[in-house]
């Protein structure tokens, strides 16, 4: 409008651009270091039980009443150690028995065979005398006879000697089964025996008659067995980082590792049975535990097999 007064400019607000990060210093002529390959949980669950490799119900076998039971429900025991013992009565008698007729065999050996050395000198003489006509064909033949005869019998002898030794030691053999051993070293984790019980390897009398005197786990055999669906399989890879969480412990993280993938699946429930190791032993991990595990891929591979997936297509 003329003749009033002018409106001030109004100000102009410029904002500063904020200042570019500083950019890390590399060495002229070398190139920046490659970004670490990080893991993650692939998010891929499973759940299964711990089981031991190497058990065993340890049995006697023969039948026979157990009198002594030398192990408890975790005790720690040695491969070839005695964990019970059958009435043996009847079986030392064996064993004497076959060990007399052993001696009995190795006496007539040792006769017969003195026997026949005198024979053999009688019927050397009678042939040198034959041949200077001081003695007749028939002496000669008589003591030929005598010879063949005892080396006969000397044979029959070491035939038996022979036999009644199989048979001693079949005997000792018996006899010592009737000292049942621990197979392999490990924990025992039940006793099913008790001393005045008839024990056989097989089933007889209903439940009047154990098959079994005690159950032995190898404590260093322990792993975890888990079904993974099938469709998930391709993401489980042989010697994998898992962490593993039990049950019983569920704050507890156990890092393990993928032992073997089963090269079989169950048609029913359409799974693959997958094999963990524990990096390391504990003894709170103990057999029939429940476990979830959760299998965990390296990004760098994750990515390269989905390069590959779309180079496929």
């Amino acid at each position: 409008m003329p003749g009033g007064p002018a409106a001030p400019a109004a100000p102009q607000a410029t904002a500063a651009a904020p200042a570019p990060p500083p950019a890390a210093a590399t060495t002229v002529g070398q190139a920046p270091p490659a970004p670490a390959a990080r893991t993650r949980p692939s998010g891929l669950a499973a759940s299964g039980y711990v089981v031991a490799r190497r058990k065993a119900t340890v049995a006697a076998e023969i039948t026979g009443k157990v009198i002594e039971v030398l192990v408890e429900e975790g005790m720690v025991v040695e491969a070839g150690q005695p964990v019970a013992r059958i009435d043996s009565t009847l079986a030392e008698t064996d064993f004497a028995l076959a060990t007399s007729k052993v001696e009995a065999a190795d006496a007539a050996v040792t006769a017969i065979s003195a026997d026949l050395r005198d024979a053999e000198r009688i019927h050397e003489r009678t042939k040198s005398l034959s041949q200077k006509s001081f003695a007749t064909e028939a002496d000669l033949t008589r003591t030929e006879a005598r010879v063949n005869v005892l080396r006969a019998q000397l044979a029959q002898a070491k035939a038996q000697l022979g036999a009644a030794k199989l048979d001693a030691r079949r005997s000792g053999e018996v006899l010592d089964k009737h000292t049942v051993k621990a197979p392999f070293s490990g924990v025992v984790v039940d006793r099913s025996a008790q001393p005045g019980e008839m024990i056989s390897p097989m089933s007889a009398g209903g439940s009047f008659t154990r098959t079994g005197i005690c159950t032995i786990v190898d404590m260093g055999s322990i792993e975890v067995e888990v079904d993974v669906n099938e469709a998930f399989i391709g993401r489980v890879q042989k010697g994998g980082a898992v962490n593993a969480v039990l049950d019983a412990y569920p704050d507890w993280s156990i890092p393990s590792y993928v032992i073997a993938i089963v090269p079989t699946a169950n048609r029913e429930k359409a799974t693959v049975r997958v094999r963990v190791g524990f990096r390391q032993k504990d003894p709170r991990i103990l057999p029939d535990m429940a476990v979830k595990v959760t299998f965990v891929e390296d990004e760098a591979a994750t990515a390269a097999a989905s390069e590959r997936t779309s180079a496929a297509r």
